[in-house]
């Protein structure tokens, strides 16, 4: 089953300084954060703050090529997460033919914000990840001191603070 989310936020994570992507559900209040790239995450935010640069940055370059060839992006899925690695897909569609690619969900979801497409995540995803529940069990991948403090970080995520984040 789908989900389809929002974009909650962006943060920079204070350890790493590294940028991530909260997507909230739209039907319960699970979230799931997602470490992304800082290149990734200027032109997510730059999408969503309606920012036009003078010359158009990767993500407006596909848009502006995918334009040009008459193809849409119908939607973005987040369909998979392995060792700790999310997967996403991007489903294209024109009056020919429809077809999907894989692709990191940063890129995804860059893209999707530039055709309005909706963003879904699979309840397979949500359930791995487990991020968006509060109150359960971690599952810790890294059993180092620092792995277990970002497990027990995640685990106690506040989806209610989610909003305060300025994007």
């Amino acid at each position: 089953m789908l989900h389809k989310v929002t974009i909650a936020g962006l943060t920079m994570d204070p350890n790493s300084n590294t940028p991530i992507i909260i997507l909230k559900s739209d039907e319960t209040d699970q979230a799931i954060p997602i470490w992304i790239g800082l290149l990734e995450a200027t032109s997510i935010a730059s999408a969503l703050q309606n920012i036009k640069f003078d010359r158009p940055m990767t993500h407006d370059l596909i848009k502006n090529f995918l334009d040009y060839i008459k193809i849409q992006v119908a939607k973005i899925e987040v369909c998979d997460l392995r060792d700790n690695t999310f997967f996403a897909k991007i489903y294209f569609m024109s009056d020919d033919t429809t077809f999907s690619i894989d692709a990191r969900p940063s890129d995804a979801i860059a893209i999707a914000l530039r055709f309005n497409a909706p963003i879904f995540v699979d309840e397979e995803v949500i359930i791995k990840s487990k991020a968006g529940e509060t109150g359960g069990e971690a599952e810790v991948a890294d059993q180092s001191e620092e792995g277990k403090k970002w497990a027990e970080y995640l685990e106690n995520l506040d989806p209610d603070a989610f909003g305060k984040y300025k994007v």
